[in-house]
């Protein structure tokens, strides 16, 4: 089967380019800011008063980014760094025109990028520009951190133990910040780390880089960082282990049926142990993640399983070396299916780097079994490797087992209903040119079970440029039939996907506009015998306005060859036969308001004919308004209506979410966020109360409400208090 996809040659071809991108010199390395240590006792109060700071180099004269990148900034930023044997120090003043008014969605953690006045530090420890940490904050000092991958994406869900401070004035901003050692991880012995600095002015819609950046990048980009550069190599952090328990109670009650609700008690925590200083060991016992926001709820009317990220904390520390293996749809280890609806009993993680070239990730969680259901307990396993090479590239390995434990004691109409073993191998190689410009990904999954049902075989290779004014992306897939990832994300099976973008900016000399042109897209899909089985074809023109709005206009052609039967209300009605073919046209509409004010809003639309010659409009809005720096309310509306022949005939539906965002001080949030699914028939509330008392440390008060409507009504709500601390050494 394999050979009539005939997918090695374009495996090697893809290969044999991707190495022609792969040498190069790292952009940036000349702009240096130089450390030293310092004896004095600083004080973070955004203030920078101390004799310490007066010494230290800094590093100014910015360049603009957005909304071009020829020119320096016009607004003035200072950066200055300086440690001591426990903590780096930072302190940045961001000058701006007096008049001008600070924009601030609120003092929430980690806050939206593009809604506020903010500065952010970029950090690679290891100075392969491809992973590090990123701290930054507000101008009202709202706090930011994450962890960088793959060249510079960041994940907010991060959560590390450090303090900061800001103070702001008429003509400026100043932020003053202290990162404990024990807090990030980095090679020892070593004087030259990357480093970046951002600054989003929203005033004059200007954001800057210390280091030039093309305009098309993001500042977080770490091919252009350049070089921080220390007096002695940084401390070594000795023995390095933070315990953090929590204890929480719950009260709660269910009258949906077969659902049950007890009250409980339940004590767990994590350990944090630093095994060396770039490698950590991770263990949680008896974990709890119940002050973990809801997800967003969206209306689903594809033929395949939605993807909702995960949000648990102890997945999430280089969680890039076991969720960016394959595409977004093809994932051999997809952590949310670990814990789906049975308790973890326990776990343990060791991540970080083995050297400046070689990453480890390593894995191991146990679930505990389900008496009422027949689930076994079951152990699942994850490696992960990620050797570096050439300038930004790297090759990684994974493998990935999950499995069912007393498996042979199990009755055997429960041993058909779960598998006894699936596991993933897979390789893959990650093209990162030095410039950035050229990006791209080849890999290989093989997967393994009980019989040869659950044997297959996926493959994937893509290429992408980004320049100035052009931009393109080729991508090929492959999934054989019987290939199963049970820990992954792969919503279909045995098909050949060809893919391609390409688009074209103009830069005019305007004061009104910055950039606009044209894009295409088309996704296009066929049996492993090369017959069509769907495509979408997408021609765009978006325009990209001075005051950050946005407008954009595409048309589309689709084509569905339905391999099974199929409800195109997904409202559970009459079902399309599998094998029928449906052929329809429709534009999409949106607009994007300037984020600095006020009152915001996001407006897309789909019009076009849909299934079985029926007609489908969708209308979106995404609304906000803020009363800064303390409250920020935001509404999600979503309509569709299906006007399908008998027997569906018109079927129309919303989907509602309102959120109330106070934040009280840095440290003290309330969030509530309302979701109403008329698709589905529910309703629910999630309200949270967070109260960081202390670095790194919560007291949470959760309220869950659930809302089963007409015709299967029923209600399951929860009251949780939740306590955590974070000791660390």
């Amino acid at each position: 089967m394999i050979n009539r996809t005939n997918p090695t040659p374009a495996f090697i071809a893809f290969a044999i380019f991707f190495c022609a991108f792969s040498f190069a010199q790292k952009k940036n390395a000349d702009y240096k800011i130089h450390l030293y240590k310092t004896d004095e006792t600083l004080t973070i109060d955004g203030i920078g008063d101390e004799a310490t700071w007066q010494k230290a180099e800094a590093a100014k004269d910015f360049f603009m980014v957005l909304p071009m990148d020829d020119r320096k900034a016009t607004q003035p930023s200072e950066v200055k760094m300086v440690y001591d044997d426990k903590q780096l120090y930072l302190l940045a003043t961001f000058y701006k025109t007096p008049g001008n008014t600070y924009v601030v969605e609120s003092l929430r953690r980690d806050f939206s990028f593009g809604g506020n006045d903010n500065f952010l530090l970029f950090m690679d420890p290891f100075n392969n520009q491809t992973t590090g940490f990123s701290f930054g904050a507000n101008a009202y000092g709202a706090q930011w951190d994450g962890t960088m991958s793959n060249g510079g994406s960041i994940d907010l869900n991060w959560d590390s133990k450090w303090v900061s401070e800001v103070q702001s004035y008429e003509d400026k901003w100043v932020v003053e910040m202290a990162i404990p050692f024990k807090s990030i991880r980095y090679e020892k012995n070593v004087t030259e780390w990357g480093v970046n600095f951002s600054r989003l002015d929203l005033s004059t819609n200007e954001k800057s880089s210390w280091t030039p950046i093309p305009r098309q990048f993001p500042t977080a980009s770490l091919a252009y960082t350049g070089t921080m550069v220390w007096d002695n190599p940084p401390p070594k952090q000795g023995l390095n282990y933070s315990i953090i328990p929590y204890v929480l109670g719950t009260v709660g009650n269910s009258s949906i049926e077969d659902i049950t609700y007890d009250n409980e008690f339940k004590v767990g925590g994590d350990v944090k142990l630093g095994l060396t200083s770039s490698l950590n060991l991770d263990l949680t016992i008896n974990p709890d993640f119940s002050q973990v926001e809801a997800d967003r709820q969206v209306a689903n009317l594809t033929r395949f399983e939605l993807f909702f990220p995960e949000r648990r904390q102890f997945f999430l520390e280089n969680a890039d070396l076991f969720a960016s293996f394959g595409y977004d749809e093809i994932r051999p280890f997809f952590s949310r299916r670990i814990g789906l609806g049975v308790p973890i009993v326990a776990g343990a993680r060791v991540s970080g780097n083995l050297n400046k070239n070689l990453r480890l990730g390593l894995m191991d969680m146990q679930t505990d079994k389900l008496d009422e259901t027949g689930l076994p307990s079951q152990n699942f396993a994850v490696l992960s490797l990620q050797q570096k090479v050439f300038s930004r590239s790297n090759i990684g390995l994974m493998f990935v087992n999950k499995e069912s434990l007393d498996y042979n004691s199990l009755a055997d109409s429960l041993q058909t209903q779960y598998t006894k073993f699936n596991r993933n191998l897979g390789l893959e190689y990650n093209l990162a040119s030095a410039d950035n410009q050229y990006n791209g990904k080849v890999f290989m999954l093989k997967s393994f079970g009980p019989d040869s049902t659950y044997n297959g075989f996926a493959q994937g290779a893509h290429l992408e440029y980004s320049s100035r004014k052009w931009n393109w992306r080729v991508q090929q897939e492959y999934i054989s039939e019987n290939f199963t990832s049970e820990v992954g994300f792969v919503p279909r099976n045995n098909y050949i996907k060809l893919e391609g973008t390409v688009g074209h900016l103009f830069l005019p000399s305007s004061d009104k506009v910055v950039s606009h042109g044209p894009q295409y897209t088309g996704y296009y899909y066929f049996d492993p015998s090369m017959n069509s089985t769907d495509y979408v074809s997408i021609l765009g023109y978006a325009v990209n306005f001075m005051d950050r709005s946005s407008l954009g206009v595409d048309v589309f052609n689709e084509y569905v060859q339905l391999l099974a039967p199929f409800d195109p209300t997904n409202t559970g009605k009459e079902e399309l036969a599998a094998g029928t073919r449906h052929h329809w046209n429709g534009v999409y509409l949106s607009y994007n308001s300037r984020p600095k004010s006020l009152f915001t809003y996001n407006l897309t639309t789909r019009l076009g004919h849909y299934f079985s010659g029926g007609y489908r409009t969708n209308l979106n809005a995404e609304l906000g308004y803020r009363f800064q720096p303390y409250v920020s309310l935001k509404a999600v509306l979503s309509y569709n209506n299906l006007d399908l022949p008998e027997p569906w005939y018109t079927t129309d539906f919303w989907l509602v979410g309102t959120e109330a965002d106070i934040t009280f001080t840095n440290k003290l949030f309330w969030n509530t966020l309302f979701q109403y699914n008329e698709q589905v028939n529910n309703f629910g509330i999630n309200s949270r109360l967070q109260w960081r008392y202390a670095p790194a440390s919560d007291l949470f008060l959760v309220f869950n409400n659930n809302e089963q409507l007409s015709p299967l009504e029923g209600n399951l709500w929860s009251l949780t208090l939740k306590f955590t601390y974070w000791f660390n050494r």
